[in-house]
């Protein structure tokens, strides 16, 4: 079978036969690629397969998931599209690798946070956590996608307090949403723009340590 989207793939140095292994599927920005985000999770491969996924758009020297029809509103049919290729990505990965479907992660950049949060207010049980890195929720997505989230979901979220590109208020109103869920979240904002922060990284990839615990 071929996968549904161009990734690339990081995998544990020495796979153990018969082992499952939690996986992270890492989406990328607008007009950036899957290469771009393999520096946030260099290492984690010794604990996770890693699915950086390329946006099927092209987009400048770059790709993108979808496009933008207004500030803070993507082209409904586009994103609906790119939500579905994702979902069929992450389906083909959990039947062509060692995935422990128990403990699947995404991981996004704006474009990409604003995806893995839509996906993990809508797979159920599939996700069991989320790193969303500057994004937002679409207003379609809260008002007319099936919400079903799963029951062991957590989030971390974190935005810069001086994002030029997304307001820091959409930040916090991501919060605000997946709190009104019941949904445990991580909140932590950065004085920074739109961009990840050293501070960040270790901040986002301390949690996912530990999440992977419980």
């Amino acid at each position: 079978m071929e996968a549904p989207m161009i990734f690339e793939l990081r995998r544990p140095k020495n796979v153990v036969p018969d082992k499952k292994y939690p996986a992270l599927f890492v989406m990328h920005g607008i007009g950036s690629n899957e290469q771009n985000m393999l520096s946030l999770v260099e290492g984690l491969e010794e604990s996770f397969y890693i699915f950086s996924i390329r946006g099927h758009i092209s987009q400048g020297p770059g790709f993108a998931f979808f496009t933008i029809e207004g500030y803070g509103k993507p082209h409904r049919d586009v994103f609906d599209d790119g939500i579905q290729r994702l979902t069929n990505t992450i389906d083909y990965a959990c039947e062509e690798y060692p995935l422990d479907l128990s403990k699947l992660y995404l991981l996004g950049f704006s474009q990409g946070a604003i995806l893995s949060m839509t996906l993990a207010l809508t797979l159920g049980s599939k996700i069991k956590g989320i790193v969303a890195l500057s994004g937002y929720i679409p207003m379609f997505v809260k008002e007319e996608y099936t919400i079903n989230p799963g029951n062991d979901l957590a989030a971390f979220i974190s935005h810069g307090e001086y994002d030029q590109v997304l307001p820091f208020e959409w930040g916090k109103e991501n919060v605000e949403y997946f709190t009104k869920l019941g949904i445990p979240v991580t909140f932590k904002t950065y004085p920074e723009g739109h961009s990840v922060s050293l501070t960040n990284f270790q901040d986002f990839r301390k949690w996912i340590e530990n999440d992977l615990q419980r």
